[in-house]
């Protein structure tokens, strides 16, 4: 049976409503329902919504802020270690393979970073003590938001503090890591704190300050793979060196692989200042500044598991079991170091008028100030002496916002047939990528000469209206349109070779126009149908434009001449509360032309990675939320959602063969319960069950051996807390996430299981 159809018999049967807030704007008219702890932003918001509350989000344990996130329905946050600085996101028609269709927000300021292949958002500007609230908006129905959320727009919101206000907390989280021949503990841990208060005078501040200090487990082993150029599976000679410790297993596509040892094993340490300051400059106006601060101090090290006759470690070289021979390459267990500082600056004004004409202006500026990768290229005993290796550098790197609005709201006593809601808006943001690779001959010390540079800009200006008409007391139509400029300049290129290469590309400028309409009907006091259809246009980021990288073990080669994505999407939901129960159930319909696709060819030495265009992708499913508390005993809540998700190749000109094959990294199925019961104000208990059925990680679905290194496995995993609050302003917290060690895969090895406890006091 076709979804749709399924999706139409489920929307007939369940007029089920959504335990979630909206996300955009005061200004729109209040249609929708409204759940106990909504968000103050848009109560009229296109489409489907999800949000945690800060009391709702300590059931769960969180180290890093972007576990805040792993809950949210149709959602994967792709945290494959604890300290991971490239938490990607994925959504219910994207996987993890596709960073820019997914939108965060800290406090209006946006973080989003497309600067890089894996560059995630950037979670490490939020501080953990902080957090008052996560929402989250699925697709392009929403005018006000740029085409980057085709995907998902995740808004994260710190606190303001009433009065004096001061927290801090300290957790120790320990991860015990087997696989292969590698089985090492790993130790985390994390000091934060945070002191704010307003003043009488209308001034009012916030500073917070994080520390952690993380070990991270094995990202990568370097290997073999029968049929490759690196893995032929040679038989023995006299001049390889008889090694013990060589572990075979099966790669994804089920090709026999040789392992040598652990690589890519991360210790970092990081420190994140955030200061927001604010003053009230009268009853309805207000202004507000933030300046964030976050360094990373990274070692990255590697572990062979290869012993010669004598016992000693043996790193590179022709190598054999007696049965077949490798080399291992000089590079194979070459370890690196990485220092790092980011800022960030903001500035808000706005006006907060309870009715009529709203006004504000945001602006946002993020640097890299300074970023030092540096790589060896030598194993890891020479390697710590000093030797040949690289250094890439992105200082200056960075991009900028800008936010102009203007809202009306009708007064509550003029609502009525006809009424408006308007939001009116100018956006403005650009990405300037600045890449350096130098030569070193002390990789830890110096840098020599000029290995290969990228540079480029993107640029996207928009004018956007969004309005909520209310026909009838009952029925609220929302119609929104996005035009949208996109220019790309300096961009450039050059390889040192051999051979060697220099390419300075041509400025492009693209326009696109995206319009939304959305019609919802109260059919009850307590049940909401809502249709909503909204175009978006995700233009290429300035990475997938002209960061073309080479090494000596892969080649990425972007393309300045990208297409934009292009997402026509459906959805259809209905929504009830009735007593202490939420639930919805939406069918979507995601149809993107030009799908930007990053691929690699791992069976070619070194590995090509390709940035290019697939001509259709069509993403349909079935969502199903909910949510009810104080199930048969007080203070046991329960909450949950369930995605059904088929995702197809439905059109690709440059290659035929991939039409009608699976989209990568988007499991069919998804399921998330938690449970949270509080039997007095001391005691809190949580539990939080995920599942995820395994996906494709390759574009021609040959990849049918997901658990296992590499591929991109199912999820099964049980998440268990605790917390008491022994005293006044104390509290203690245990918990356990992985309970039953579950391995899982998203190509790297994603966290076994983990104990973390955490002792917070707040005044």
């Amino acid at each position: 049976m076709q979804l749709h159809r399924i999706a139409l018999a489920v929307a007939a049967a369940f007029p089920l409503a959504v335990w979630a807030q909206g996300i955009a704007l005061d200004a729109q008219l209040k249609t929708v329902l409204v759940a106990s702890a909504r968000a103050p932003l848009d109560p009229n918001l296109p489409s489907s919504t999800a949000s945690k509350t800060a009391e709702q989000l300590r059931e769960q344990t969180i180290y890093n802020p972007e576990d805040i996130a792993v809950n949210l329905p149709s959602t994967t946050i792709r945290k494959r270690y604890f300290g991971d600085r490239n938490a990607n996101v994925a959504g219910r028609s994207y996987g993890t393979l596709q960073p820019g269709r997914a939108l965060v927000y800290l406090d209006g300021y946006l973080i989003s970073n497309f600067l890089g292949r894996f560059d995630a958002p950037r979670w490490n500007m939020v501080n953990v003590e902080a957090i008052d609230r996560i929402d989250a908006l699925y697709g392009p129905f929403s005018a006000i938001y740029p085409g980057n959320a085709i995907g998902t727009t995740l808004i994260v919101s710190e606190r303001k503090p009433r009065g004096l206000e001061a927290s801090a907390s300290i957790k120790l989280n320990q991860q015990g890591f087997s696989e292969y021949a590698t089985s090492e503990n790993y130790t985390s841990k994390q000091l934060s704190g945070r002191i704010a208060s307003r003043l009488d005078s209308g001034l009012w501040y916030a500073l917070s300050m994080q520390h952690q200090d993380s070990e991270g487990h094995t990202m990568g082993y370097a290997n073999a793979v029968r049929g490759s150029t690196a893995g032929a599976f040679a038989a023995p000679t006299a001049a390889a060196k008889l090694v013990t410790g060589i572990v075979y297993d099966r790669d994804p596509q089920y090709r026999e692989r040789a392992l040598f040892g652990a690589n890519s094993i991360d210790h970092s340490k990081q420190d994140t200042v955030n200061l927001r300051l604010g003053y009230d400059i009268s009853a309805t106006q207000e202004i507000e500044a933030r300046v964030s601060w976050w360094h990373d101090d990274s070692t990255v090290r590697t572990s062979t598991w290869l012993r010669d006759a004598a016992g000693n470690p043996v790193w590179s070289g022709l190598v054999k079991d007696g049965t077949r021979q490798f080399t291992v390459a000089a590079d194979a267990f070459a370890p690196s170091l990485r220092d790092e500082s980011h800022r960030q600056l903001g500035a808000t004004w706005k006006t907060k008028h309870a009715k009529g004409w709203n006004a504000s202006v945001v602006v946002t500026d993020y640097q890299i100030i300074n970023d030092a990768a540096r790589q060896a290229t030598l194993a890891q005993p020479l390697a710590d002496l000093g030797g040949a290796g690289t250094v890439t550098r992105r200082d200056g790197t960075g991009w900028n916002t800008l936010e102009v609005q203007s809202t009306y709201t009708p007064s509550e006593g003029d609502i009525g047939n006809g009424q408006h809601a308007l939001v009116l808006g100018l956006h403005r943001n650009q990405y300037k990528l600045q890449n350096v690779v130098n030569n070193s001959s002390d990789w830890r010390n110096n840098e020599t000469t000029l290995n290969q540079n990228y540079y480029g800009k993107t640029t996207i200006t928009a004018l956007y209206a969004q309005d909520a008409w209310k026909l009838s007391p009952e029925l609220v139509l929302t119609s929104g349109l996005r035009f949208e400029n996109f220019e790309s300049a300096d961009g450039s290129q050059y390889f040192a070779g051999p051979p060697v290469a220099t390419n300075a590309f041509p400025g492009r400028s693209i326009t696109a126009t995206s319009p939304k309409l959305s019609l919802a009907w109260s059919a009850s006091d307590d049940v909401v149908l809502k249709t909503s259809l909204g175009r978006g246009v995700r233009f290429p980021n300035v990475d997938e434009l002209f960061n073309g990288t080479k090494t000596g073990a892969s080649i990425t080669t972007s393309d300045p001449n990208l297409r934009p994505e292009v997402s026509d999407s459906v959805e259809l939901s209905a929504e009830r509360e009735w007593g202490s129960h939420w639930l919805r159930a939406s069918f979507f319909r995601d149809d993107v032309t030009d799908t930007i696709l990053r691929q690699t060819d791992a069976t070619v030495t070194p590995s090509v990675t390709r940035v290019s265009n697939v001509d259709k992708v069509l993403t349909q499913g079935i969502e199903l939320v909910w949510a009810t508390r104080d199930v048969g005993l007080k203070g046991l809540d329960l909450g949950g959602s369930f995605t059904w998700t088929d995702a197809q190749v439905k059109a690709n000109a440059a290659n035929p063969a991939q039409v009608g094959k699976k989209w990568l990294r988007i499991p069919p199925q998804r399921y998330t319960v938690q449970a949270s019961y509080r039997p007095n104000a001391q005691w809190l208990l949580g539990a939080a069950y995920r599942w995820a059925s395994s996906s494709y990680n390759t574009e021609m679905n040959v990849d049918t051996n997901p658990d296992t290194y590499g591929g991109t496995s199912n999820v099964n995993q049980l998440d268990l807390k605790a917390s008491w609050k022994f005293a006044k302003q104390w509290e203690w917290g245990f918990g356990i996430n992985n309970v039953a060690n579950r391995p899982s895969w998203q190509a790297h090895t994603m966290p076994q299981r983990s104990v973390q406890t955490e002792l917070r006091f707040s005044l």
